[in-house]
């Protein structure tokens, strides 16, 4: 193998590589050989088929796939023996290449940059962090307790107010052709007027009404509706209240913690406690990490691989693409000048971030072990229950998707490695204060970083 350098400078580096044509009939032979162990032809036992009666039939159809794995170890091996680092895979163009002839094909190779962690021992940062009050945990027992309450027969002959829930049977169709469509009737149906249950304007409809009446109720489907066909329709419910009822006040003593599973309302209190303040905590954790991604773009100043932050880049706008689906014609998202000079900013910070922490990673030899990777794909099962066994098979059969949630773990472990080195001192606030977002910055949807918008 020949190599020579094409050109050269602190991102890249393109090569010429030339493989022998003895090399390649070499390898073209111990391929042969390969297919001749299990081959069948008339005249010869598996694996004594002679060489050049297989090179004859079956040469050219193993030239391509000789082709490919030569390109792929040679390149490897340049890789390995001149120490280059790669920030994407090679663009290989294969100039020659033919039967009985040398192979030669260039290689670009974009190269990660060299750069100096700063002092990561040096760095002070401040954690908010806010503490769980009693008013904090009423108001969540207040919201358990409306979840488990009870309901009562209104006894009195009085019409509906808002906060009642109606008993009531329904036959609805469409006005544009009378007629009705599964899913627009039910029987004895509970609602509660003011709930928003139902389609826009439905629940209006049954206030001030007393049971016995017979209400036609008027409505318009929106155009967003999970059921196509009736999207943007109009449509018309005949109603008949049966009864109505209303909520019974929900005590929170140890009989209602009893009934929720508890043994006494202490304990109820205990774990809400627990769980709010757990809230909080990841609210903590963000903002110091958002804190620390700012230090750590902030002290680094070097040269980016342009077709990492390119990739960026359009990653960026398919994520746009999809949230501006009704915006975007025919795939073309038109950005304004500022906004497009933004999200290249966001570009090139996630990228320089992504190789910050590569390094911390890397020098300190930071990696991801079974058990975690493990524990995320449970935690991602988690989030889609009665679905876990398919979100494991996902997982356990899609290496890309497994690799994609391997980087926010790494990354993570790598943060907690670094707020470990740092000083983190904590600063009390109120929760109102960890919940806010400043209004000059802007915070991206991935990883949680920001970006100071450019004061006029």
């Amino acid at each position: 193998m020949q190599v020579k350098e094409l050109k050269k400078d602190d991102l890249s580096v393109e090569l010429e590589v030339i493989v022998t044509a003895a090399d390649i009939d070499a390898q073209i032979d111990a391929r042969l050989i390969e297919v001749g162990e299990t081959v069948k032809m008339p005249g010869f036992r598996p694996g004594k088929v002679p060489l050049n009666i297989l090179k004859q039939k079956y040469g050219k159809s193993v030239l391509g796939e000789v082709l490919e794995k030569a390109v792929n170890d040679t390149t490897a091996k340049i890789i390995t023996d001149k120490g280059l680092r790669p920030a994407l895979q090679p663009k290989i163009e294969v100039k020659e290449f033919d039967e009985g002839k040398d192979l030669k094909y260039t290689m670009a190779v974009e190269l990660l940059p060299e750069f100096k962690v700063m002092d990561l021992k040096s760095l002070k940062l401040e954690k908010p962090v806010a503490k769980v009050e009693a008013k904090n945990i009423d108001e969540t027992l207040e919201r358990i307790a409306n979840t488990n309450r009870e309901t009562e027969a209104v006894t009195e002959a009085r019409a509906t107010v808002k906060g009642d829930i109606v008993v009531m049977d329904f036959h609805g169709r469409t006005a544009k052709d009378n007629k009705p469509h599964p899913g627009m009737h039910a029987h004895d149906a509970q609602l509660e007027l003011g709930g928003g249950q139902f389609i826009p304007g439905f629940e209006d409809q049954l206030l001030g009404k007393k049971v016995g009446e017979k209400v036609e109720v008027k409505v318009t489907f929106p155009e967003a509706y999970h059921a196509a066909e009736l999207a943007g329709q109009e449509a018309i419910f005949d109603c008949e209240i049966k009864e109505i009822r209303q909520a019974v006040a929900v005590k929170i003593d140890d009989e209602f913690a009893k009934k929720v599973g508890f043994d006494d309302v202490a304990a109820l209190r205990d774990i809400v406690e627990k769980q709010i303040q757990g809230d909080y905590d990841n609210l903590s954790r963000q903002k110091v990490k958002r804190a620390l991604l700012d230090v750590l773009d902030e002290g680094h100043d070097f040269a980016l691989p342009a077709g990492m932050v390119d990739l960026e880049y359009q990653n960026i706008l398919q994520q746009i693409r999809i949230e501006r689906q009704a915006d975007v014609k025919d795939g073309e998202l038109k950005l304004e000048a500022d906004e497009e000079e933004e999200l290249k900013a966001i570009a090139e910070r996630r990228v320089r971030l992504g190789l910050v922490l590569s390094e911390i990673g890397r020098g300190n030899n930071i990696t991801i072990n079974d058990q975690e990777m493990q524990r995320a794909v449970i935690n991602e099962a988690q989030r889609y229950p009665g679905q876990e066994r398919e979100v494991f098979e996902y997982y356990r059969n899609n290496r890309n998707a497994l690799d994609a949630l391997r980087a926010p773990v790494y990354e993570d472990k790598v943060v907690d490695f670094v707020l470990e080195l740092a000083t983190v001192s904590d600063k009390s606030v109120t929760l109102e204060d960890l919940t806010k977002v400043d209004e000059d910055e802007h915070y991206t949807r991935k990883g949680g970083e920001k970006k100071a918008k450019k004061k006029a």
